[in-house]
């Protein structure tokens, strides 16, 4: 029908231009935003934006997305202007992945789209945030599945960014336990390792908890002596492991040399006493916030209430959605209102 339109002398709209170039340039492989699987909800398509743009458009004009520059990526408050915060780590896992997308001719759209959502359900204060509310409510806590909640249900005041299939399934898989069923979801599982092991090292190095040379030589010797080095080793290695496959691969002495290093970080930098000493201190507060509000669930804001009353959502859920949502500085600040007196606030 499209054809015969065109035919007729009917102008093709900048969408299914742009449709057209993904169905002429873009690999075997890719995710075509024609032969998307669609939303939770139907919408009329836009008449420039393919959907997978829109998307990340959506992602990109989010509260949840703007909160991302106030939540610990690893260290906690850290006293320097350059370590890195969960909206950096999000633009890094996004660079890498479009870096890696382009070249294998995949769709860029979808990759930005995946990496820019990834984390929107991240608590504040990182995994010490997840782990206490994880421990403390009844339903469990993961920042993967919290992050899909936070586009299908909590953004819009409780109506969701109806996002597309391929989006949120690259966002609820992102981690290495799950596997998105696009090679684009792909891409930025494997770009969210190699982004969060480079800069938690470089950070690390920063802050004085590590040296480069620290580095065991058998890692080193496989991947480069400098972060710059073994990032850009990763991103070669991926490109070049993938191409023309339908899969997103490394090779195995690389990806053999990734998981020790990542052992390495855990002993030496996500498991050190000095780097996570005030961890415990945010877990505590987390656990008390959600106690607070367990009482007085009355307090939470309208939109959380709303799902309460008109959507029969249980409250021990829309109070983790409240405190998870919250940014570092939000968290601190909610935890002096209710329990430091004003007159000792600084």
């Amino acid at each position: 029908m499209a054809c015969q339109s065109r035919q007729m002398g009917v102008k093709m709209t900048i969408r299914e231009n742009l449709e057209r170039w993904e169905q002429e340039y873009l690999s075997p492989y890719a995710a075509l935003s024609m032969n998307s699987r669609g939303r939770l909800k139907e919408e009329e398509q836009c008449d420039i934006r393919p959907v997978f743009q829109r998307d990340r458009d959506r992602i990109l004009h989010s509260k949840s997305f703007r909160r991302l520059k106030d939540k610990t990526q690893v260290f906690l408050t850290p006293e320097g202007d350059h370590y890195r915060t969960r909206l950096t780590h999000t633009l890094e896992v996004s660079q890498n992945a479009r870096t890696i997308a382009k070249a294998l001719r995949l769709n860029e759209d979808l990759v930005e789209a995946i990496a820019l959502g990834h984390d929107l359900g991240h608590t504040p204060f990182g995994h010490a945030g997840e782990r206490a509310l994880n421990r403390i409510c009844p339903f469990g806590f993961s920042h993967s599945k919290q992050s899909v909640r936070t586009v299908d249900v909590l953004e819009k005041g409780g109506h969701g960014l109806n996002l597309t299939e391929e989006v949120r399934d690259g966002i609820l898989n992102h981690q290495t336990k799950g596997m998105p069923f696009t090679l684009e979801g792909r891409v930025v599982r494997f770009s969210d390792k190699i982004a969060y092991i480079h800069h938690d090292m470089d950070d690390a190095i920063r802050g004085g908890i590590l040296k480069e040379t620290d580095v065991p030589k058998e890692i080193s010797d496989v991947i480069g002596k400098t972060c710059g080095e073994r990032l850009d080793h990763f991103i070669h290695d991926i490109v070049t492991a993938s191409k023309d496959k339908n899969d997103i691969i490394m090779s195995e002495p690389v990806l053999e040399a990734m998981h020790k290093l990542r052992e390495f970080m855990f002993v030496r930098v996500y498991q050190n006493k000095e780097a996570k000493s005030e961890e415990g201190k945010a877990e505590t507060l987390v656990e008390t916030l959600y106690k607070y509000y367990y009482q007085r669930v009355h307090l939470l804001p309208k939109e959380f209430l709303y799902l309460m009353e008109e959507k029969g959502e249980p409250k021990e859920q829309l109070i983790c959605d409240y405190i998870g949502a919250m940014t570092d500085r939000f968290a601190i600040a909610k935890y002096e209102e209710i329990y430091i007196p004003k007159s000792w606030h600084g």
